[in-house]
């Protein structure tokens, strides 16, 4: 999937279906002269269903079509006969997309789990027939109910990437490299900051035939958690992952302090994300000869003592099995 292809915020309007009208019918058969109410109910408008689908990963389907409108309910005829509902429209989403109310921002609910559907706009009710008015004062009664109208409603679809491995570091830290060396995906890469402005996902094939999704997030800068850049577009795809790579390169003036730079944007955007696991990967690690790299190892070990991590080369191919290795058992802890 091209950077293009890949859609993860839309702004949709939805209308549910009228409810329709009771009907008014009064009897009439041969030698039956008053045969009294026998209208039936208007059936229900039609909903707005937001349904998940397993099979798609972006919420493109949704870019030249944002106006989605439901049937109306028919009205209720003769002998008690209620009216058809009106035709659900049932949109499908990508697992991992939260619903928003536009105008307010809060959010009405998340679809992680194929076919699960959610109603979120309801059709108006039915009108009931004038059967139900009778009374031993009012026999024939002739009003009947008219159905309620449906809702108008605007709503954001956001999509978070669910992905097991979750891509953490500054623009041009060799992430898209690392992905399109450890996975099949073919990311953009080029020598300058911000080339992957949509997340890339990629599958990492492991031994004996097992795999993991990794995700390559658009690089963090500093003040991203307060909406500096596109902050909040490339850190709300974290929210999803399971255990999160910080790739920091070997030639940062000084890799401690861009770990916990990273790690203050994650805890201002939302604590919660301190509590995933998490692994450092010095990229461009063929830079180094071994005594530099030592050197190196003497001084991570003082300063990241809370996390693990290790040297790797993208270019090289050097340290990628180790890293599949212990992703992998991180994921399985």
């Amino acid at each position: 999937m091209t950077e293009g292809n890949f859609v993860d915020y839309v702004k949709i309007h939805v209308t549910s279906g009228n409810g329709g009208k009771g009907s008014t019918h009064l009897r009439r058969e041969k030698y039956v002269a008053m045969g009294g109410p026998d209208g039936g109910d208007g059936g229900r408008g039609g909903h707005i269903i937001i349904k998940g689908n397993q099979n798609l990963w972006t919420l493109i389907h949704f870019k030249f079509k944002r106006h989605f409108k439901a049937g109306h309910g028919e009205h209720g005829g003769k002998q008690r006969s209620t009216g058809s509902n009106g035709e659900d429209v049932v949109l499908e989403v990508p697992l991992g997309t939260v619903v928003r109310d536009t105008a307010t921002n809060a959010i009405r609910f998340e679809i992680t789990e194929h076919d699960e559907e959610k109603i979120v706009v309801k059709g108006g009710k039915g009108g009931r027939g004038n059967w139900h008015f009778k009374s031993a004062t009012n026999q024939t009664p002739r009003y009947a109910q008219s159905g309620i109208e449906g809702q108008e409603k605007n709503i954001t679809l956001e999509l978070k990437v669910l992905a097991d491995v979750g891509l953490v570091g500054f623009p041009n830290a060799g992430k898209s490299t690392l992905l399109s060396v450890i996975t099949s995906a073919k990311p953009k890469i080029a020598d300058y900051e911000f080339t992957t402005l949509k997340p890339n996902l990629g599958i990492v094939e492991y031994r004996d035939f097992k795999s993991f999704v990794m995700a390559d997030i658009p690089g963090i800068i500093e003040g991203a958690a307060e909406g500096k850049g596109l902050g909040h577009y490339f850190l709300r795809h974290i929210e999803r992952n399971a255990t999160l790579l910080f790739l920091i390169p070997a030639d940062s003036k000084d890799i401690s302090k861009e770990y916990q730079i990273l790690l203050d944007e994650l805890r201002r955007y939302n604590p919660e994300l301190l509590d995933k696991q998490r692994l450092v990967a010095i990229s461009k690690a063929d830079m180094l000869d071994e005594e530099l790299q030592e050197e190196m190892d003497a001084l991570l070990k003082e300063d990241l003592k809370e996390v693990e991590y290790l040297f790797i080369s993208s270019v090289a191919e050097k340290g990628i099995q180790e890293l599949k290795d212990r992703l992998w058992s991180l994921l399985n802890d």
